[in-house]
């Protein structure tokens, strides 16, 4: 299930290049465990059929999401987003390949050395920043979720959400007011997540971790 149209199109008449950013929240220890795999601690599949998996992409992350126009090029940015899920998700389907530990780690590790080049020149990034960095790529954040899902043969559903007005937050969650929010995960709908909604997933988690 997902919460867009998958077949919509959308036209703008003007592009707009909204800051965005992308993270997996649930399992909260996630980081911890993709560093372990890719330092070759464990093994592929490294979350639990059970577990929840959840992924976000937030719009307008430093200057929000203003107006009708950029309100529809994020929009456009959440379907291409959920596109790429489900066209990732479709390979590891058919490529048996894609479950295998040291194929898995190879593909990590040759994203990880693209990123530890762009660190050469830093001279200011200590070596947590770029664990961090590494263990918080979008790339290989999205070819996580694809990979356990394909695995595990999971259904699983986005949901999108609108730009939050200040009124609708508390006062600890005002950095989303203005903001627009993707939502992922691995089940058929919200009634199987363990929290009352999507929403509320994300937003326990963030209280949790600021």
């Amino acid at each position: 299930m997902l919460g867009l149209n998958q077949g919509s199109n959308y036209t703008l008449l003007l592009v707009v290049v909204l800051d965005s950013y992308m993270g997996m929240f649930l399992p909260e220890d996630i980081a911890y465990r993709i560093t372990r795999f890719m330092g070759g601690k464990s093994a592929f599949p490294f979350i639990e059929k059970h577990e929840t998996m959840g992924i976000f992409y937030l719009f307008g992350k430093n200057f929000g999401v203003k107006g009708p126009i950029e309100i529809l090029s994020a929009t456009d940015l959440a379907k291409r987003a959920i596109d790429q899920m489900v066209k990732e998700i479709e390979i590891c389907d058919n490529t048996s390949a894609k479950f295998d530990s040291d194929f898995i780690r190879d593909s990590y590790n040759r994203r990880a050395l693209q990123i530890s080049v762009e660190f050469r020149n830093d001279n200011s990034a200590d070596i947590s920043e770029k664990n961090r960095r590494i263990s918080g790529d979008p790339a290989i954040l999205l070819n996580c979720f694809a990979q356990h899902i394909a695995y595990y043969k999971k259904d699983f559903f986005f949901e999108i959400f609108q730009p939050f007005k200040g009124s609708e937050l508390p006062i600890s969650l005002k950095k989303l007011e203005k903001r627009m929010l993707l939502l992922g995960f691995n089940v058929r709908n919200s009634k199987s997540l363990p929290e009352e909604s999507a929403f509320s997933c994300f937003i326990k988690w963030l209280e949790r971790n600021g």
